[in-house]
């Protein structure tokens, strides 16, 4: 268990770190660590793109888990998301807490017995205001959120979106373009839509490589570009969401 009372998480990593992420903060371990870690807390990878998952025989020594972002669809087949899939529903049974983000929102729903699918509106990228629900049930983790505004500006890049969440859920968050921006289960399972750990220049780079690769077009990307110079996401509002509920406080 390491330290007596020491916090374990686990980062479930669904996407391969880009060359700029390596270079720039030394992989995307360190980009969620320094977003969603505490002092004294202990954090393990798992590269479950790559097959790496955790021991089914030690998830109980977890406090919880953080499933990524991917350029892969959370509605796919491939062996490592449906094994993934499998995972989250084991984590939901023990109540652990899992915090999805993006891939990892949409995969958490997915399988706990939500719909996911390609967004109808397409492409949404760059930030996004983000209204809050203020009269849901509230959980543990959200009672200050009295303190949090109605609507939060949060970085954004995604074609695929929740359809339709899980039996039991609660949709806490929506935009103009997206009907689930931030679903919970209880106050174990919080899926998240935007990128709260993202930095405006890894949305910049992630941008260009969107653009060589052809899935965006050289007039969406410069106009992205442009208003992201122009604006900041609530970084600080969303992490402490994170915190709060990765910590149960």
């Amino acid at each position: 268990m390491g330290i007596e009372g020491e916090k374990r998480y686990g980062l479930l990593l669904a996407c391969k770190d880009s060359e700029y992420v390596k270079e720039v903060y030394g992989g995307y371990f360190n980009v969620f660590v320094a977003a969603f870690g505490e002092e004294g807390e202990r954090w393990d990878l798992f590269r479950v793109v790559e097959g790496e998952f955790p021991d089914m025989n030690q998830l109980h020594n977890y406090d919880g888990f953080v499933v990524s972002g991917s350029p892969y669809d959370a509605y796919g087949n491939d062996f490592w998301i449906l094994k993934l899939c499998f995972l989250l529903q084991t984590l939901d049974s023990m109540r652990k807490k899992v915090l999805g983000i993006c891939f990892g929102h949409q995969v958490l729903c997915r399988a706990l017995g939500g719909k996911v699918g390609k967004a109808y509106t397409g492409w949404d990228i760059g930030l996004r205001k983000v209204r809050i629900v203020k009269d849901f049930s509230p959980c543990d983790f959200l009672d200050s959120l009295d303190e949090i505004p109605h609507a939060l500006s949060i970085i954004e890049c995604h074609q695929d979106e929740v359809w339709e969440v899980p039996v039991g859920a609660e949709v806490i968050a929506f935009s103009d373009k997206t009907g689930v921006e931030m679903f919970s289960i209880g106050d174990h399972i919080l899926g998240i839509q935007g990128h709260p750990e993202y930095t405006k220049d890894i949305l910049n780079n992630l941008v260009d490589r969107l653009l060589t690769n052809d899935s965006i077009e050289k007039g969406f990307a410069e106009d992205v570009k442009s208003k992201l110079q122009i604006a900041e996401p609530d970084r600080k509002c969303w992490l402490r969401i994170c915190k709060m509920f990765l910590n149960g406080r």
